[in-house]
């Protein structure tokens, strides 16, 4: 997917750009060690360690990955990841899935990113293990692709917990007599389920 560079390049931007200039002293002048120390605190040096604010993979569960963020608390917030490919196994789009609190409509939400030359009126169609398909609309669009916001109900996650495999339709925007189909598979969509995140709602 198109997406990866430009959100990587976004996210380290952003990142930096608060300590790219040179500090100042109490006296006015400029303290390049202040500037460079900040910098340094934000960089990898491949020894395995994993900063504060930083994203890492805890774990692979069978086809999902726990994508988590580094907290100073130490009570990481986690979420389910799965990157889609077409059938030139291209990757296509992403998938990620937390939980809510109890007493919601929705006992979870997932988020699915596809491509910006995607046909946003004819919204994306899921379907687990051929069964009627739902269908949800965009909500946005950013640099990095197109958004749907999803809504699980405790009936949508018993069934991705007995399926096998979901399949996501969306249509190109270029053709739009046409449709892109991808495979998310729920191989161990029930462990990760167990321990992925509950994200608070604001």
């Amino acid at each position: 997917m198109r997406t990866g560079l430009s959100a990587f390049s976004l996210a380290t931007l952003l990142a930096l750009a608060p300590s790219l200039g040179t500090a100042q002293t109490t006296d006015g002048t400029s303290d390049d060690t202040t500037a460079n120390q900040s910098i340094e605190d934000q960089l990898s040096f491949g020894d395995g360690e994993v900063q504060v604010g930083q994203p890492y993979t805890s774990e692979v569960i069978g086809d999902w990955e726990m994508r988590c963020i580094k907290t100073e608390e130490g009570e990481d917030p986690c979420q389910m990841y799965q990157l889609l490919q077409d059938a030139e196994e291209q990757p296509v789009a992403e998938f990620t899935l937390f939980r809510l609190p109890e007493g919601g409509r929705a006992m979870a939400g997932a988020t699915l990113i596809v491509p910006l030359e995607t046909a946003l009126p004819n919204q994306v169609s899921i379907s687990i293990d051929g069964q009627q398909p739902r269908r949800y609309p965009y909500a946005f669009c950013n640099p990095v692709g197109c958004y749907a916001r999803i809504g699980l109900t405790p009936q949508d996650v018993d069934a991705y917990k007995a399926g096998n495999a979901a399949t996501i339709t969306i249509v190109p925007a270029l053709a739009p007599d046409q449709q892109v189909e991808l495979t998310l598979s729920l191989r161990g969509f029930t462990a990760s389920f167990d321990q992925v995140s509950i994200i608070e709602q604001q």
